[in-house]
């Protein structure tokens, strides 16, 4: 077998994945997040690292260390995430268990079911208390 073949043929999905979980987000720094209103047993179905960002119906991109502007969702729709950093990140609920999802570094990608209750939800990366994020539902 020609190894030079199967990786360019796994690289070839991998880089239509990442430019698609990319294409209408905002990058950069992220915002300082309000305080959440998340009800109390909020839960929120995870899929950690396996996530296909194409298929969402919103996607947050991690990148330089922020997630860039809030994103706005309706209740119970999946939320792709996409790390373009190197360093890995989470996108994990301030308060209650919400959400919580690990994105390895480098193109990583994970997806995550929105809270069915309407709200606003803080969150943050567990590795770099510094990266604020926020997801309203409505």
């Amino acid at each position: 077998m020609n190894t030079r073949k199967v990786r360019a043929g796994l690289l070839v999905p991998v880089l239509a994945l990442i430019l698609a979980g990319t294409a209408g987000c905002a990058g950069g720094g992220g915002s300082p997040a309000p305080a959440s209103s998340a009800p109390p047993g909020a839960t929120a179905t995870v899929s950690q690292g396996t996530g296909s960002p194409a298929n969402a119906a919103v996607s947050i991109t991690i990148k330089d260390f922020g997630y860039g502007a809030p994103v706005t969702v309706s209740p119970g729709a999946t939320v792709a995430v996409t790390n373009m950093d190197s360093a890995a990140h989470t996108v994990t609920a301030d308060e209650g268990s919400a959400f919580d999802v690990d994105v390895k570094g480098s193109g990583g990608a994970g997806t995550f079911t929105a809270p069915m209750q309407p709200g606003s939800y803080a969150y943050h990366c567990t590795f770099h208390p510094a990266m604020h994020g926020t997801l309203t539902v409505k």
